[in-house]
């Protein structure tokens, strides 16, 4: 019976599966050309460039200014040859320490948007495996609707025929006829389902609304539940969010140093040399100019790092919270997934498969009537359909924990 059900599955899949062919993809590949391809991460690596650049900014000194000046200009005749005229020089010299500091600095910003750029990526990845097995476990579905249909399909046309004999009731043709019916709103509803996973795996791609093509794969069945503390441990050392937080903080820090020194004033020095045309001498002139922290001492600069620092100190904090929830969550939603899989398929599917095929062999045999027959066709397909739901839901949990702790 068993031999029987799964050719019809495959000779059905034959006849109502008909589809136009443009490629085929394996996980590998999906997830390597969303990589190359999706926006948000393409939008992510250009933050780090453009923090890059802000770092290389914050190093460089401020430019010299060239300087011309003319003094004692007569207001009436001479003009400029009767004035001192000079051409000079200036360089503002910032205090010592303050454009190391601001390397430093720029150093932090750009490893926190290295890090998010990976977290960005991880989390692409995990949403790449989950709706490539959620589209993988849709298409197991859309067979197991598809055998529905076409078992509801001959149930109700033998039922026309007994009536037809006199074998059989009006009341058990419509039964049929209603499960048929049934059958072919759950095949539509299966297919929008997977029309929405195929829709939104193309847009992780980076190609919406093109065909992704076949998938190829299967469906993982066991994993093996890590331990709970080592798994916190490996990922407290290396999730990006932890790492990105942490260099926020140290940026903060240094933004505390940074501040502490920006009262000490900057000094600029320059030179010019010049010509006094009356009196036909070379002239020099030096300048030194030096502000005075009288009104602007960076008070409110030292107070918003000062408060920055304890943000950074807290955010990392809530973080690493906030993920040891998600991680033991996901751990106990992989566990119960996994428990659940094994179940079904050591033990209820093999029973549901034994007992639709014992009592269709009745039912050919006139021992069974049509009410037990659909009772026991639906619970079957309830079985094997909800099995494929709890692959699915493993294979999220498992695309969960690897991005939290891979």
């Amino acid at each position: 019976m068993r031999s029987y059900l799964i050719c019809s599955v495959v000779a059905m899949g034959c006849v109502f599966s008909p589809r136009v062919s443009f490629g085929e993809m394996t996980l590998e590949a999906a997830i390597e050309r969303a990589r190359a391809q999706n926006p948000s991460l393409q939008a992510a690596r250009q933050q780090v460039e453009a923090a890059t650049g802000r770092m290389v900014q914050a190093r460089l000194w401020p430019n010299p200014e060239l300087e011309l000046s003319s003094e004692e200009l007569p207001l009436r005749g001479g003009g400029f040859n009767s004035a001192q005229n000079y051409a000079g020089i200036r360089q503002t010299l910032p205090f010592p320490g303050k454009k190391s500091l601001d390397g430093r600095i720029g150093h932090q910003e750009v490893s926190a948007a290295e890090w998010e750029f990976k977290a960005i990526e991880i989390d692409l990845v995990r949403d790449v495996k989950k709706t490539f097995y959620l589209t993988l476990a849709g298409e197991k579905k859309i067979e197991v609707s598809r055998q529905l249909v076409e078992i509801a399909r001959s149930l109700a046309e033998a039922a026309h025929k007994r009536v037809e004999a006199g074998d059989a009731t009006d009341r058990e043709m419509l039964r049929t006829e209603i499960e048929l019916a049934r059958t072919n709103v759950e095949l539509g509803a299966s297919e929008l389902e997977l029309a929405e996973a195929r829709s939104s795996l193309a847009a992780l791609l980076g190609q919406a609304g093109e065909p992704v093509g076949l998938l190829l794969g299967e469906l993982r069945e066991t994993f093996e539940v890590p331990d709970v503390a080592d798994a916190r441990e490996r990922m407290l050392a290396r999730y990006p969010i932890i790492q990105a937080v942490r260099a926020n903080r140290e940026r903060a820090a240094l933004e505390l140093c940074r501040a502490r020194l920006e009262p000490f004033p900057d000094l600029t020095v320059g030179a010019a040399g010049g010509r006094n045309s009356g009196e036909n001498r070379s002239l020099l002139a030096l300048f030194v100019s030096l502000p005075l922290p009288l009104f602007d001492r960076a008070q409110g600069r030292k107070r918003e790092a000062r408060a920055l620092e304890e943000v950074g100190r807290f955010d990392l904090n809530a973080t690493e919270q906030r993920l040891i929830q998600e991680l033991d969550a996901t751990i106990a939603r992989l566990r119960t997934a996994a428990e659940q899989v094994t179940a079904y398929r050591e033990d209820i599917l093999p029973k549901a498969e034994d007992a639709f095929g014992l009592v269709r062999g009745g039912f050919e045999a006139g021992k069974f009537g049509y009410l037990e027959l659909v009772d026991t066709q639906r619970m079957f397909a309830e079985v094997r359909l909800a099995y494929y739901g709890k692959l699915s839901e493993l294979s999220s949990a498992q695309a969960d924990l690897e991005a939290l702790t891979d």
